[in-house]
């Protein structure tokens, strides 16, 4: 039975996974990775490395896929399965660094906790902007990571590298998992991300947007069980 390694988005805290955990505990023990260590990708990475167990099935969603790629590339031979929600491969566009940078700019300002909550129904499917509960969480889980945090983790995803040349070479069976209603990480780069890795199944979730284990958490773990489980 392997061990499992979970890696939160932005802003995301264990909270993220608490539907997928019971699920997953099934097939071995499962980790909720700290990322809150370290300036770049590379080395939050390399903080989760350090504490993982010698080999490891490995989900990241969103930054957290992000880090995930990059502890493939540092540690292929630590990982043994991989699943890649709500994410992608291509580092930022300048684009999506100015609006980052804005992002940065009102959490420094003192409005983090406003920035999260007018962020939220970008983060959501369309169906679920009205959803007071799943609100709350996201709002809780951005407070529990905070503001330094936030700053920290959008610096590191500006820098980041784009990882599109690794795809190829990644040897392990590999999930992608999209949501269908994902108004932050558009189908295009889900789809790029399945159809460069050998293998990789895709899977979309309905009604969902960019938090798929907390928008269809049933969904999200009948993917994920029988990745774990192939």
């Amino acid at each position: 039975m392997p061990a499992i390694v979970l890696v939160p988005g932005l802003n995301c805290s264990a909270r993220l996974f608490s539907s997928q955990i019971p699920a997953l505990w099934q097939f071995g023990p499962v980790t909720v990775a700290d990322h809150r260590h370290g300036e770049t990708i590379t080395a939050i990475a390399q903080h989760i490395l350090a504490t993982a167990p010698p080999r490891f099935a490995l989900a990241g969603l969103s930054m957290g896929g992000y880090i995930a790629l990059e502890m493939v590339r540092l540690a292929p031979e630590r990982v043994e399965k991989l699943a890649l929600l709500a994410t992608n491969a291509r580092a930022d566009s300048a684009e999506q660094q100015e609006k980052r940078r804005v992002r940065i700019a009102r959490a420094e300002a003192g409005q983090f906790e406003a920035d999260v909550m007018e962020q939220f129904e970008m983060a959501v499917h369309r169906l679920h902007g009205a959803d007071a509960s799943l609100r709350a969480l996201n709002r809780t889980m951005a407070l529990e990571v905070g503001a330094e945090t936030f700053v920290a983790h959008s610096r590191a995803i500006i820098g980041r590298r784009d990882q599109r040349q690794l795809l190829p070479a990644i040897a392990v069976p590999t999930l992608v998992v999209a949501g269908d209603g994902d108004q932050i990480m558009p189908a295009a780069m889900t789809d790029e991300l399945a159809a460069a890795i050998p293998g990789a199944r895709l899977v979309t979730l309905q009604q969902s947007g960019h938090l798929l284990s907390l928008e269809q958490p049933e969904q999200l773990n009948a993917a994920l069980t029988r990745w774990l489980a192939e």
